[in-house]
């Protein structure tokens, strides 16, 4: 059984544990290249509703939903 040969510090410790968190909270927008926006790698783009060239969510317009209001 392999056994350390000495202690870990207290920083060395902290160091590892916290590179985890890193990963787990980093969020780097792309431009969405239907529309522009900003979104989020691997979603449907919350503007324009495409996701990899393709529309996925038909979103409404400002006609539409001005239409919908006066109704």
């Amino acid at each position: 059984m392999a056994v350390p040969k000495k202690k870990t510090s207290v920083s060395r410790k902290g160091l590892r544990r916290a590179g985890q968190h890193h990963k787990l909270y980093r969020k780097h927008p792309f431009s969405c290249p239907n529309c522009g926006a900003h979104a989020l790698p691997h979603t449907v783009c919350p503007t324009c509703g495409h996701y990899k060239g393709k529309e996925v969510i038909e979103m409404k317009g400002d006609d539409e939903e001005s239409a919908e209001a006066e109704v």
